[in-house]
């Protein structure tokens, strides 16, 4: 395999909608660079983004994958992601790894739910971003139609760098090599020119004057670094045109890859931290080949005979087999005996690996989603910020369907979780339950299937359960005494507690005003400990307690009899006893849904949106004629939405939901939950 400079690398994670044809347009692009000898299809399960029997057999990725290419003395670094609305959280764990983003979208059907989160996710990361309006010889009729809504909905600046040829069997360069005398579907060659330029030139004065002044025509060379700006800053995102089927386009966005989007220089760089909480510190990345290593483990994969796969973005240093890395703060160092590159389902072995390059090593159990692998004691504690993923909205219990697998479903829950931190595993204290959470009913499904076919193993499920909070709506005081005497050395600890709601979604804290000593430091913990245990239990209907802060005010020791148990439990009791006074609540998780159906549907969908206790938000007509309805609904309410919305549409709705809020849930709701 070729080597490559750090300038000479671009890495792209490439997100859209399901649908969209990521995938295909991966697979031309590979051909067109001679990476793959043949064009793979979707539709028959041949294509080398979805390699794994799963994506096979429902013809959908499912999870990041990984391919690159050489094209013009570049090396282009690509991860597929998955476009399925449940699968959202698994395709933002790449960001961090990449320096821009390829959004593709269905010229036929123009935005969607998972390109507007997309894009958004993009932008809020930094990252430069690249439009490809693809399948553009499905639908030409509506291929202006789907620019201005791009412009409308994600900013003027979103410019076209290429334009369809007025027949559609083409693409017009309309800034690396302008031809201003040919005919496109729409606008003009050399105004589209014109306004780029415009935009360009707002981030460098001094090019604006020779332009304005001198009147002087800029080469694209000229404009490079005010471009790299405007990209990095999100002030312009350029937009290309493509047909993966009929090959169409492949060449201008593959050069627009290597001479538009940033290099790992260039772009902007991720903010390691040295520290955690309050101590952490911003350190800064040289990316240079000869400082010490530091790379960042941003996708894990386990698999029951390969063991464990690390993806890894290499951030500074060069990373050779037989080196000695260190994960995190672990002591003792591992050594590097094979590093991979990633090519679908292929493993191709390097020697070596530089600074902006994406790699992969195997067979290490210590390695999971945010590992920084480091050659130096002195970044023990370098690390990215955690990435958000979106809050979990479904879940099922699940349980051994035969004896003696127990432990064995803890395994592999752990195991499905390390792959995929959209995933969490939940212990419901009221059913005595394990409780496996994600992003709906497929995403679940993937994972017990996943479960079943991979590690073998089939659970029992139960119905979804609504993940609902309590909560309290007033401050109130308690205090509380554990006293227990037994023979012997007895239990003894005194504290007072106040507890107040704070806002939605601050979840909890705890502080301690305690003075000259009446709770000795050593048993605060003990007390939040306390506190926690019976915040996890609940008031109302066992449902976990949020948003609430508590602070021990006083209490009593004993030099003898106190311990750390008596403080664990007089922070329990006291806090208990401080909820009931402090008219509890329960609440329930708010949906965001955006659901796509025809004008002739819209009445009966809102009509039942209503009906449900939800508020239609807005109604706005697309660029391929359906109508999408924003709803924000109570989950519990929509947890079978997909087959009532099929009944009222014959098939044809769509919808996709995220997590928007917690709520208070009604008395009558309360009583019916509870009862």
């Amino acid at each position: 395999m070729a080597e490559f400079t750090t300038e000479q690398t671009r890495n792209l994670a490439v997100l859209g909608h399901v649908g969209a044809g990521k995938s295909s347009l991966l697979e031309a692009l590979l051909y067109r660079a001679k990476a793959i000898s043949l064009k793979g299809r979707v539709d028959k399960g041949t294509n080398h983004a979805d390699f794994t029997a799963q994506e096979k057999s429902h013809r959908h990725s499912l999870e990041p994958s990984f391919l690159h290419l050489q094209y013009q003395q570049h090396h282009i670094n690509f991860i597929d992601t998955p476009g399925l609305p449940d699968f959202f959280g698994r395709a933002l764990l790449p960001l961090p790894a990449v320096e821009s983003v390829l959004l593709v979208i269905n010229a036929a059907v123009g935005i969607e739910s998972v390109t507007k989160r997309a894009f958004e996710a993009a932008r809020a990361q930094g990252k430069a971003v690249i439009i490809a309006i693809n399948h553009l010889d499905s639908n030409l009729t509506r291929v202006s139609d789907v620019m201005i809504d791009i412009q409308h909905q994600f900013g003027h600046r979103c410019l076209p760098v290429n334009l369809p040829s007025a027949d559609g069997k083409a693409v017009v360069d309309c800034y690396l090599h302008c031809d201003e005398s040919a005919e496109t579907l729409f606008s003009q060659p050399a105004s589209a020119r014109d306004e780029l330029v415009d935009t360009v030139l707002e981030e460098d004065e001094a090019l604006m004057t020779l332009y304005l002044e001198q009147g002087e025509s800029l080469t694209p060379q000229q404009l490079h670094a005010p471009l790299e700006k405007a990209l990095r800053m999100g002030h312009l995102v350029p937009v290309c045109f493509t047909s993966a089927e009929q090959d169409i386009g492949i060449s201008s966005l593959l050069e627009m890859l290597i001479k538009l989007m940033p290099s790992p220089l260039e772009a902007n760089a991720p903010q390691f931290m040295k520290g955690f909480g309050e101590q952490s510190t911003p350190v800064t990345v040289t990316q240079k080949a000869t400082d010490h290593v530091l790379a960042h483990v941003f996708s894990v994969s386990i698999d029951p005979f390969l063991g464990r796969l690390g993806v890894f973005r290499l951030y500074q240093g060069t990373l050779n087999v037989g080196m000695k890395l260190l994960i995190g703060q672990g002591r003792k160092p591992f050594k590097v005996s094979h590093l991979m590159k990633l090519q679908g389902d292929k493993q191709i072995n390097v020697s070596q690996a530089f600074p902006g390059d994406i790699c992969a090593i195997a067979k290490l159990d210590a390695l999971s989603v945010g590992s920084v692998l480091h050659d130096s004691h002195d970044e023990d504690e370098f690390h990215l910020p955690e990435l958000e993923v979106p809050q979990p909205i479904f879940g099922l219990a699940v349980s051994a369907k035969r004896r003696g697998d127990e432990q064995k479903i803890s395994d592999v829950l752990n195991k499905l979780v390390a792959e995929d931190p959209s995933l969490h595993i939940t212990r419901s204290e009221v059913e005595g339950q394990t409780v496996l959470q994600g992003q709906g009913d497929l995403h679940l499904k993937i994972a017990l299937e996943k479960a079943q076919n991979m590690f073998h193993l089939d659970m029992d499920t139960d119905t979804p359960a609504v993940a609902y909070r309590e909560t309290i709506t007033e401050k109130a005081q308690c205090r509380y005494r554990h006293k227990k005497q037994s023979g012997g050395s007895g239990q003894f600890g005194e504290v007072e507690l106040a507890i107040e709601p704070l806002e939605r979604g601050e979840g909890f804290e705890f502080i301690s005003k305690v003075v000259g000593g009446s709770v000795p430091s050593q048993y605060i913990p003990a007390v939040e400990k306390g506190v926690r245990e019976a915040m996890l239990a609940g008031e109302l209907g066992g449902y976990p307690l949020q948003d609430i802060k508590v602070t021990l005010l006083d209490g009593k020791h004993h030099s003898v009899d106190s311990k750390e148990i008596a403080f664990v439990m007089a922070g329990k009791k006291a806090f208990i006893e401080a909820v009931s006074l402090a008219k509890p609540v329960m609440l329930e998780p708010l949906v965001d849904m955006s659901i796509l159906v025809g004008q002739e549907h819209v009445g009966e969908v809102t009509g039942d949106i209503s009906a449900s206790r939800g508020i239609i938000c807005g109604t706005q007509a697309n660029a391929n004629g359906l109508v999408e309805v924003s709803v924000e609904v109570p989950l519990a309410n929509v947890s079978s939405y997909s087959s009532k919305l099929k009944s009222m549409t014959g098939g044809e709705g769509q919808f996709s939901m995220q997590f928007s809020r917690y709520d208070v849930l009604p008395k009558k709701a309360v009583k019916a939950l509870v009862d």
